[in-house]
């Protein structure tokens, strides 16, 4: 098993999850930190909500939150895990590519050929939606690493995300797969659990099955606990000893 943990750091005033926690730009910086400490091996920083309803913002907005928070971040508080941003902006991530990001986390397929065309000039990294593959050309997709996101609660009812969540296994044959599951309804519908911060186990499972099932990332909000459940799946199977 080699799954890896991205951990997640909102700087908005408005995510499901936690948003307006980390906003501030030294709160942002702080979570980072914390984050590496706690194992998480990539770290994915958004400055716009993409729950269902939010409001969107302009790139100018995006960027002005972003960009303390990037110029903040040094080997003191990162040490070598990379940095992920979270937009689907091209603005946005060509900037973001210029301050040390090495991963666009996009979100939205209309601007996927774009971010590609970005990242190749700029050496990055990408996730696009899976099913970005099929309508994106083949000489485009081979310039730059590609990760491909199944897309968990983007205008999907619960049975769909658990059809997409199974579908896992099929999709890591097509590319490296990264799921973001963690603290969606989904969650909420497995376990029957509706309290907000009451779902680490829901969501601790969900992470396992993917990771046991091919993901090549997890995008989280629990970091320690899923790199605790990581490494005892990684012992169980052998590929970590005690």
């Amino acid at each position: 098993m080699n799954c890896k943990v991205m951990g997640i750091v909102n700087v908005t005033p408005d995510s499901f999850s936690d948003g307006g926690k980390y906003f501030e730009p030294e709160e942002a910086i702080r979570r980072v930190s914390n984050m590496v400490e706690d194992g998480a091996d990539i770290v994915d920083i958004g400055a716009e909500s993409t729950r269902p309803g939010a409001t969107p913002i302009s790139w100018e907005e995006e960027w002005t939150r972003l960009e303390p928070v990037l110029r903040g971040l040094s080997p003191r508080n990162l040490g070598t895990v990379p940095v992920s941003v979270d937009t689907y902006h091209p603005e946005t991530a060509e900037r973001a590519l210029d301050l040390g990001a090495s991963i666009i986390n996009c979100v939205y397929e209309g601007t996927v050929p774009k971010m590609l065309e970005i990242c190749a000039r700029k050496r990055g990294k990408i996730v696009i939606p899976s099913r970005s593959l099929g309508t994106v050309p083949n000489e485009l997709m081979g310039t730059v690493p590609v990760w491909i996101d199944p897309m968990i609660g983007f205008g999907t009812s619960r049975e769909e995300d658990l059809e997409l969540l199974r579908s896992i296994p099929e999709l890591a044959r097509k590319a490296p797969v990264l799921v973001g599951a963690s603290r969606k309804r989904i969650v909420k519908k497995l376990t029957g659990e509706k309290m907000l911060g009451k779902n680490v186990g829901g969501n601790l499972g969900i992470a396992a099955w993917c990771a046991m099932k091919g993901a090549s990332a997890v995008r989280v909000h629990d970091v320690k606990e899923t790199v605790q459940a990581f490494r005892v799946l990684e012992t169980l199977e052998g590929d970590r000893d005690l």
